[in-house]
């Protein structure tokens, strides 16, 4: 993971893979951004076939194959369309047009697995809604803060378990370094990066639903601010969200770009679960000043106090059961609409937000 901004993050831990050679086939598109490396490298290691990658930039798509080495290099995007043994379109593309190219992946009669932000405005999620319903394909989206983290994974295994007793509230910062030189011209566009609670803000809001057991929610408050980065009249560097479940847990949600450059990763992304039997705290890229190991967590209910270290030991089961998902027919790794709903709370949390000077 690059010290920068961990654009090209793709961790690795134990897998199991659920299906044989050849079963599972995909195509990585549109390589606007470095998530598509972590989502491609989860499928491969489900034992899923990365047949073809395609992206108008040859840059791109020379750095994707120095990654990943077996795969072939597509003509056009309607070549791997057309390819009937393609099963899954993986893409990270402009977040803007995440939501059309999800509605032409589909219409070509595969399944869309996307990354986050799925969507930038409602229209283009309730299109995809119609479409999913028009084809039965699903879209499917890259939440890595939950699904790519071990201590979050494993965080969500404990709650299911009653480790906590029942989430009665969520607690998310998720901090990034802006590295400003690095980024592409659509960063700085808010038409073409939704704005920052839709963005990075996504993630928060999917791990509620998840950590709370929650179908549907209210933002309750939302504020987005530019504080640091004048210089890009678009962007917003500072973010915050509350929410309240249908349950009646409750959320808070900070995210920003005011990484400062001391810190020995991209971001210091912590999540902190209340319980009514006890309380989780994920510290999930760095213990500060400790260790520069991630996945930390510790646990305190009723049977004392535990620290965990989970780097390479929990693994990611979300690709595998997605993969089994989009062949069976089944919805265990993630449902459509749980998918849907962190998209339209994200963009909610976004359209109300008050603007803060």
């Amino acid at each position: 993971m690059s010290k920068a901004d961990g654009m090209n993050y793709a961790p690795q831990g134990s897998f199991n893979k659920v299906v044989e050679a050849g079963q599972f086939k995909f195509a990585a598109m549109r390589l606007d951004h470095g998530h598509i490396y972590g989502m491609s490298n989860g499928l491969v290691e489900a034992g899923a076939e990365l047949k073809w990658v395609y992206d108008a930039d040859p840059q791109k798509v020379a750095a994707f194959k120095e990654r990943f080495p077996s795969v072939q290099v597509a003509e056009s995007e309607e070549q791997v369309l057309q390819d009937s043994e393609i099963q899954l379109v993986a893409a990270a593309a402009i977040p803007s047009l995440r939501g059309p190219f999800g509605v032409k992946v589909m219409k070509s009669g595969k399944h869309y697995f996307t990354d986050k932000t799925p969507f930038t405005t409602h229209a283009q999620l309730e299109e995809a809604k119609e479409v999913c319903k028009e084809t039965g394909k699903r879209y499917m989206v890259y939440y890595s803060e939950r699904l790519h983290v071990e201590s979050a994974v494993y965080a969500g295994q404990l709650i299911e378990e009653g480790a906590i007793g029942r989430v009665v509230q969520v607690i998310g910062l998720g901090p990034h370094r802006l590295n400003a030189p690095s980024r592409p011209d659509w960063f700085f566009k808010k038409e073409q990066y939704g704005g920052i609670l839709c963005d990075i803000g996504s993630h928060q809001l999917e791990q509620f639903l998840t950590f709370t057991g929650n179908s549907n929610a209210k933002i309750t408050s939302s504020k987005v601010a530019n504080y640091n980065s004048k210089q890009y009249e678009e962007l917003e560097d500072f973010g915050d969200i509350t929410v309240v479940g249908d349950n009646g847990a409750t959320g808070y949600f900070r995210v920003d770009w005011l990484t400062p450059d001391g810190l020995g990763t991209w971001g210091d992304g912590r999540t902190l679960i209340l319980g009514t039997d006890g309380y989780i705290e994920l510290r999930k890229y760095i213990d500060v000043a400790r260790d520069r190991e991630g996945d930390q967590l510790y646990l305190v209910n009723h049977e004392g106090e535990q620290h965990l270290s989970l780097h390479g030991k929990v693994g990611f089961p979300f690709f595998g059961a997605m993969i089994l998902d989009l062949i069976h027919g089944t919805e265990k790794a993630m449902t459509q609409e749980h998918a849907f709903k962190a998209a339209e709370l994200c963009l909610n949390a976004q359209q109300q937000a008050v603007k803060l000077e």
